[in-house]
């Protein structure tokens, strides 16, 4: 049984859910997400519990991790519409710099040139130092994806630890080469 597709999706405050046919809408003060589920899920609206049930017809292997997965992007988009979600990333390094102009956020991180990423739309992107970047959203997908390309630009490296690394997340040092 999957523990995860078992248990209910709470519906916050202000949150609406609608399910029609195998379209589900979630509305909240942030935005409006919607999410069409696999045939083999079925999804349902209890109003009186404030809360989303998930089951599902069959109990093969695949059917069984779309319902955890379908529960999942339920309670993911529950959380987005009515708190948002959000990432910090850090630049290390000297000279390494982060700005974000016309909708792009240029990064100077020890290239030739700038680096400029597009800003996708639902994406609120700030910097609010030079040596931060801030992205926020309701899609937690959407978010984590623009994060991981950003870092990607230039991962830390292990001698010194430059490059762009995600607010808390800790870098394993190697010790360099010793004189002898």
């Amino acid at each position: 049984m999957s523990r995860i597709g078992q248990k209910p999706v709470p519906i916050p405050n202000g949150v609406k859910v609608n399910v029609s046919q195998r379209e589900l809408t979630v509305e909240g003060k942030l935005g409006k997400l919607n999410y069409t589920h696999r045939p083999e899920i079925k999804v349902v609206v209890d109003e009186d519990n404030k809360q989303v049930i998930c089951t599902r017809e069959s109990d093969e292997r695949t059917v069984r991790a779309y319902h955890g997965l379908t529960r999942a992007l339920i309670q993911n988009m529950t959380i987005g519409v009515s708190e948002g979600y959000e990432k910090r990333l850090e630049i290390h390094g000297v000279g390494y710099v982060g700005v974000v102009q016309d909708n792009r956020v240029e990064l100077r991180v020890g290239f030739a040139n700038e680096i400029k990423k597009q800003i996708p739309a639902g994406l609120d992107v700030t910097c609010p130092d030079t040596t931060h970047v801030v992205i926020k959203g309701i899609d937690k997908q959407q978010v984590g994806q623009f994060a991981a390309e950003v870092r990607s630009v230039r991962k830390p490296e292990p001698y010194k630890g430059k490059g762009i690394r995600y607010a808390g997340e800790t870098i394993r040092r190697k010790a360099g080469k010793t004189a002898q």
